[in-house]
């Protein structure tokens, strides 16, 4: 892919927190159009990773870019227009407790100070269609909801901007498979007709395999590895012979068609 595709340009990073060192000289780049996923154990930096791309965390060296800027030298009306291109899911919905299903997907575009009101229930209704949340749930306060319709209201949230990237940190954590697959299946197609560039930290296999089109794995402070999924699983490192290969993994690919192509590296 050509550089002029790029939407996340990360370059040299490096992250320390006193003495604990997360990251060291990580460069990735996100293209226009693809889902990337980060994946790793526990403490390899993937939600650090995430956060830093957000601007919610700032590395000790290194630089990240967001459509051409970079995060820490653009002027405060560039950082919004960035803002308003991208959305974010967070792990557990983060919806305002004290808000509505309509006032948590109005909140964004109330910020804009110049939608009316009018407008603005018209574009909610419209996302809540688009993630599948019938009309009866918009006066609902988040604790009445489902942990899956938390999910739909908060994605339908991130998108009430229109962005161009979105944020996805496990999407599907704490639902039951059922539920997991039918988020995937509109994450998805959600995907394809808002032509969205996604970056999503998952650790759930069958949603990585699903919607991934590239994976980088984080461990011993590095990315060890950056490709497809059948690219990805023919590394040879403990991590990925143990996320990828035990049974839970395998199973994962073999609805894929991939454990049965590829040997497990010794």
């Amino acid at each position: 892919m050509d550089e002029s595709s790029a939407i996340i340009e990360l370059n040299g990073l490096y992250t320390q927190f006193g003495e604990h060192v997360v990251h060291r000289n990580i460069n990735l780049t996100v293209h226009k159009g693809e889902v990337l996923s980060l994946v790793g154990g526990s403490g390899s930096g993937k939600t650090t990773l995430l956060r830093q791309m957000l601007g919610l965390e700032t590395p000790t060296q290194g630089s990240v870019k967001m459509f051409g800027c970079s995060r820490y030298e653009c002027n405060l009306d560039t950082l919004k227009s960035i803002r308003h291109q991208s959305g974010v899911l967070f792990q557990h919905g983060a919806l305002f407790s004290a808000l509505t299903v309509f006032d948590n997907i109005a909140l964004p575009m109330r910020e804009l100070h110049c939608l009316d009101e009018a407008l603005i229930h018209d574009l909610v209704m419209l996302k809540l269609r688009m993630v599948e949340v019938g009309a009866e749930h918009v006066n609902k306060m988040p604790a009445e909801l489902s942990g899956g319709m938390v999910k739909r209201v908060a994605l339908a949230r991130a998108l009430a901007l229109d962005p161009e990237l979105l944020f996805l940190d496990e999407p599907t954590a704490g639902l039951d498979p059922s539920l997991s697959e039918s988020i995937v299946d509109l994450i998805h197609s959600l995907r394809e007709e808002l032509t969205l560039t996604i970056v999503m930290v998952t650790h759930d296999l069958d949603t990585l395999a699903a919607i991934s089109t590239r994976i980088a794995v984080l461990a011993d402070q590095h990315i060890v590895a950056l490709g497809n999924l059948q690219e990805v699983v023919k590394v040879d490192h403990p991590f990925i012979k143990n996320f990828f290969w035990g049974e839970r993994g395998q199973n994962a690919l073999r609805k894929y068609s991939i454990a049965d192509q590829h040997v497990s590296p010794c």
